[in-house]
């Protein structure tokens, strides 16, 4: 959505004016089409996950070991046994809270721990890092997860016992484990008796990997009623007969339809089902899935949706993944936080990024408005002048995010001119500030992109800078200027006097904002944190922060100031830089500078460099010489 700052600044204006959907693609057709040749669905293609996910989060939850009692359903004497089941507890877990809960089931030769802390048990998974950097940064509500074993006593077996060991797990997954969780654990169960685990019901998940998926089909066919939501991976049905989704997925397909019509719940359930495209389950997987949508009267996209991780493996890359992609489905943010959805992928085509309704008004400000200076059609093969390292996955997520918001009614563009000023000179049409917010009340960056004064090379240069000292829980705005020295330091000016008066309607904090920009966003930057009071009007920045640029001009006045550049940037100089800062050191003024062996110009957040983590330490640079 776009708002005028105009509008909500009155007082200032009197004194002076996540569906989780991936990319649809044709069915790759294993066993292909209904009789008339059509495929009839659609098969979502995953997104990747950022490897920020895979490190570990600042907000980070804790895994528990509950011991619980059971029986062996495999043996009609059924002798007691004493199970572990491996919880992740939210950061902040608050007892006092409910939350969800997903059970995930581990495959063939697996234990309980190894999803979260691997067969060894001794040291934290890629899953947990994913698990925390979900819930952080709002992708997801806080949630409980559970890794049990549905084998009776938590070792690895030949495929003949285990097989049949999952085929009765259901029996411990109602009688035994939900109860011995749920009543532990703060969640929705009240009551521990079958009628009680049915009513909570919309608040509990089941998903699991190879033999686990075919053991949550199991739970899908035997306790249908107990679950709402359902993720099988790389695993099909069996009540046909063992691999029945592959030999004979037409009557596995039925046989589930009727038990769902059967159910009271018929219209209550979604099944996220998802496969890798190199996957050795494959045929299993999209057979079924394939034979399940055609009865629509049953599974349509109300409950059911079939995905695919692109050269996905029988693995656990494929598994991190699909929980990457299905969580934010199973566990959208409730008060008031939006839930990133998928809208976007690699493929997208740029243009209808530009035209999406969401961004009505300011879409074409998303790109550089001069279109000679990008090429590319899809967000995946975006390239900008004079820039390196854009990383397409970034791209994606900065898109999806603001789209995310602004169909959930945020404000996420704010003009800086008025309807009036944009008539009497129509170039200050393409200016403005994308919001990304942080915490109530927290500090504020202003991000300046590069661009020779030619372009505004946002999507690569200030776009992934805000969103990131967002999800820090600073308050993060990126300015679309007017490329032209003059009118660039116009439209900066204008657009920090507009925020320090309207920062209380934000909810943003303006003492010791700080100002970042790369190139020649970062000289906007510096010129600005060094005259801004006489020139502009403004209260003084807090800090700055630069990146590769040969802006060397300074004064005695300057802010604290943090800068990085590459050692073979054709186009700024580290050595420049690094004098000036000593230059500025020498006067007492704070200052800290990083060169990065080997790196070219514009390397931006420098995701998979040596530069990798730079804005961490920028960020450690503004709060240790800010006082607020």
């Amino acid at each position: 959505m776009k708002r005028t700052l105009f509008l909500i600044f009155s007082i200032f204006i009197s004194l002076s004016a996540c569906s989780c959907n991936g990319e649809e693609i044709p069915s790759s057709g294993l066993q292909n089409q209904n009789q008339d040749g059509q495929v009839p669905f659609s098969i979502h293609l995953t997104d990747a996950v950022p490897s920020e996910y895979f490190q570990a989060a600042s907000e980070q939850g804790r895994v528990e070991l509950l011991w619980y009692d059971s029986k062996d359903y495999t043996s009609s004497s059924k002798p007691a046994t004493h199970k572990p089941a491996y919880v992740y507890l939210p950061y902040g877990y608050n007892p006092s809270q409910k939350y969800d809960v997903i059970y995930l089931l581990h495959g063939w030769t697996g234990v309980a721990q190894e999803y979260f802390l691997g067969r060894g048990g001794s040291s934290k998974t890629p899953l947990v890092h994913l698990l925390d950097n979900l819930i952080q940064r709002k992708l997801c509500r806080p949630f409980i997860a559970v890794s049990p074993t549905w084998d009776k006593d938590n070792q690895s077996k030949d495929w003949g016992v285990s097989t049949r060991e999952a085929a009765v797990f259901s029996q411990e997954y109602v009688n035994d484990l939900i109860p011995a969780v749920e009543t532990h654990y703060s969640t929705y169960l009240t009551d521990p008796s079958p009628e009680g685990i049915i009513a909570s019901r919309s608040h509990r998940a089941i998903g699991g990997f190879s033999l686990g998926s075919i053991t949550t089909w199991y739970v899908f066919e035997q306790a249908f009623p107990y679950s709402r939501w359902y993720l099988p991976m790389s695993g099909d049905n069996w009540s046909q007969g063992m691999f029945g989704g592959a030999s004979r997925p037409d009557e596995t397909a039925r046989f589930l339809a009727d038990l769902v019509n059967a159910s009271p719940f018929k219209n209550d359930f979604y099944v996220w089902y998802a496969v890798g495209t190199d996957d050795v389950r494959i045929d299993q997987t999209h057979n079924q899935a394939l034979a399940m949508s055609k009865l629509t009267e049953t599974f349509n996209s109300s409950n059911f949706s079939y995905h695919q991780k692109e050269g996905g493996r029988h693995d656990f890359n494929a598994v991190w993944e699909f929980i990457y992609n299905a969580f934010p489905f199973f566990f959208s943010p409730v008060n008031g936080e939006v839930a990133v959805t998928k809208s976007f992928s690699r493929s997208s085509k740029i243009s209808d990024v530009v035209t999406d309704p969401a961004f009505e008004g300011f879409g074409r400000l998303l790109f550089p408005v001069n279109s000679s200076y990008y090429n590319g059609s899809t967000l995946g093969d975006l390239r900008l002048a004079w820039y390196n390292y854009i990383d397409p996955d970034k791209t994606v997520e900065i898109v999806n995010t603001l789209k995310s918001r602004s169909d959930a009614g945020q404000n996420v563009f704010y003009d800086i001119y008025s309807e009036s000023e944009k008539a009497s000179d129509p170039a200050k049409r393409n200016t403005g500030l994308f919001f990304f917010p942080g915490k109530n009340g927290a500090k504020t960056a202003i991000c300046n992109a590069g661009g020779g004064f030619a372009y505004v090379g946002a999507m690569h240069d200030s776009f992934p800078h805000a969103l990131e000292l967002s999800k820090k829980g600073y308050n993060a705005f990126a300015l679309i200027y007017r490329p032209g020295w003059n009118t660039a330091m116009e439209d900066l000016g204008r657009a920090i006097k507009l925020l320090e008066a309207s920062a209380d309607d934000l909810g943003i904090n303006m003492k010791d904002y700080s100002l970042w920009g790369g190139s020649a966003g970062a000289r906007m930057a510096a010129t600005l944190g060094s005259y801004g009071p006489s020139e502009y009007g403004t209260g003084r920045a807090g800090a700055v922060v630069m990146q590769y640029t040969g802006h060397g001009e300074w004064t005695r006045n300057d802010p604290p100031t943090y800068a990085c550049c590459g050692t073979s940037d054709g186009i700024a100089s580290w050595q420049g830089m690094k004098s000036r800062l000593e230059n500025m050191a020498s006067a007492g003024i704070p200052t800290e500078f990083h060169s990065y062996q080997g790196l070219p110009h514009g390397f931006g957040l420098g995701t998979g460099t040596v530069a990798e983590g730079w804005i961490d330490d920028a960020v450690i640079f503004w709060e240790t010489n800010t006082k607020n």
